[in-house]
C-alpha cells in the first residue's frame, strides 16, 4: 500500500504540531522554575490579583509566602506570585529617561537626533507630476463620450 503525498503531508504536520507542543511546555516549565528561583525574601513581586509587595518570608512546607504591601501583610500561596518585579540580587536602578512621560512626540514627529538626511519631496526635485493629458498611463482616456452637462453625445477629440 503506497502512501499518497497528502497523507504524508498530514503526518508531517501532526509531527510538527506535537514537536511544538512539547517545546512550548518545556519553555513554560523553565520560566516557572526561574520564577520560583527568584521568589526569595526581600524580592518585590506582583500577585495574580495585581497586588504589589515585598516578600517577608517563605514557608517551603506549606507553600505559603508572607507578603508586605504598604502597611498590610498577606499570607498567600506560593503560586499566587505571578511575577518578580525586582529580584533580590538585582541592583535597584533609578529610572532615567530623556523624555518626561507627558513629552510624548506628536504623531509623525521624530524624537532624538538622527544622522540621516532630511526626507525630500520627490516632486520638489524637478520631477513634477505629469499633467493629466500628458500622462502616458492614461493613453486610452484621450476623449470622453460625456460633455460638460453630462450628456453622452460629445464628439471625441
Amino acid at each position: 500500500m503506497a502512501l499518497d503525498p497528502i497523507t504524508l503531508v498530514m503526518f508531517a504536520l501532526i509531527a510538527l504540531l506535537i514537536f511544538f507542543m512539547f517545546r512550548n511546555g518545556k519553555k513554560r516549565q523553565a520560566a516557572q522554575q526561574e520564577l520560583q528561583n527568584n521568589v526569595q525574601p526581600g524580592a518585590e513581586v506582583m500577585l495574580q490579583s495585581g497586588i504589589f509587595g515585598t516578600i517577608d518570608s517563605i514557608d517551603e512546607e506549606d507553600n505559603k509566602v508572607t507578603l508586605r504591601s504598604g502597611t498590610s501583610t498577606f499570607v498567600v500561596h506560593r503560586n499566587a506570585v505571578s511575577q518578580v518585579v525586582a529580584p533580590v540580587d538585582a541592583p535597584q536602578e533609578a529610572e532615567s529617561s530623556e523624555l518626561a512621560p507627558d513629552d510624548d512626540p506628536a504623531f509623525g514627529e521624530r524624537f532624538g537626533a538622527t544622522d540621516a538626511p532630511p526626507l525630500v519631496d520627490p516632486t520638489a526635485a524637478g520631477d513634477a507630476p505629469l499633467a493629466p493629458e500628458a500622462d502616458p498611463r492614461r493613453e486610452g482616456d484621450k476623449g470622453s463620450d460625456v460633455d460638460e452637462q453630462g450628456n453622452g453625445s460629445a464628439p471625441k477629440a
